[in-house]
């Protein structure tokens, strides 16, 4: 009989833990070096003389404050913008029969297979023509439909019950209340999980940010720490502590979400 807890997997575990966690522990503690020691020889792991004077030089001089102003703005209304459009999308697509309704699906999940690189050039002429380029909004309007939000949430929302909605509709409840009053309550572990996605994807994007923004005041954080690498050095004092500072958010709202993410992710892998 196999042990649960044999010492070889108590190894790979430890082994597994110590790759996925020594990146990111490096990361701090290097933050709260100085410069002198980031580049001492031979490395060491934990400071000799820990300091926030990163931090709060990169929180005073840096601009950080309004780069990450930029990037919650943009995160936070990107991703319910996106949610938004994808909950109605799914429950169009998932509880209404028109036709043609297999073939727009299938050409919504086709677009997965399209290149970013291809639609980058014509969606920017877009922005470009509705005067969105150099604009907070031209970020948030361009990423807001995706094809992964629309596939998630018309699963998730196929195994609600016919039952209830027609039900509602025999009380004369109109399609939007039944979608706001029925659908979204019940939907809402998949509502967490594509919103947390969301927020991620839009905080951690540096490519769009970077093509429609040239005023560095509307800087998002992740286009602020590319150009922290200069032509002729880095500042990597100034570089870890913002990465650091951009990571905070990202775990905080994975930590906080962690049981709906879970049931979100898990929601329809087994029936009854």
């Amino acid at each position: 009989m196999t042990r649960i807890y044999s010492p070889w997997r108590l190894a790979f575990v430890a082994l597994t833990l110590f790759v996925f966690l020594m990146p990111p522990v490096w990361l701090f503690l290097s933050s709260l070096k100085s410069q002198q020691e980031i580049f001492q020889w031979p490395p060491t792991i934990f400071p000799a003389q820990p300091t926030l004077q990163n931090f709060i030089d990169t929180v005073s001089r840096a601009k950080f404050l309004i780069f990450f102003r930029n990037s919650a703005v943009v995160s936070v209304l990107s991703a319910l913008l996106s949610v938004t459009i994808s909950v109605m999308a799914g429950y169009a697509l998932a509880k209404f029969r028109f036709k043609g309704d297999t073939l727009f699906f299938l050409l919504i999940m086709s677009s997965l297979m399209v290149p970013l690189q291809i639609v980058m050039i014509p969606v920017f002429l877009v922005l470009r023509d509705l005067n969105l380029l150099d604009t907070l909004a031209g970020i948030i309007i361009a990423p807001a439909a995706t094809p992964t939000g629309v596939f998630l949430m018309r699963q998730y929302i196929t195994n609600i019950p016919d039952s209830l909605l027609e039900a509602a509709r025999l009380d004369g409840t109109p399609e939007w209340r039944i979608l706001w009053r029925i659908i979204v309550p019940l939907a809402i572990p998949a509502i967490g999980t594509l919103l947390a996605f969301n927020l991620v994807w839009r905080w951690n994007d540096y490519l769009w940010p970077f093509l429609i923004i040239s005023d560095q005041d509307k800087w998002t954080v992740q286009v602020a720490l590319a150009n922290t690498v200069g032509r002729f050095g880095i500042n990597w004092p100034r570089l870890l502590s913002m990465s650091v500072l951009s990571v905070l958010p990202v775990l905080v709202m994975f930590t906080a979400l962690q049981r709906m993410l879970m049931s979100g992710l898990m929601a329809g892998a087994t029936k009854e």
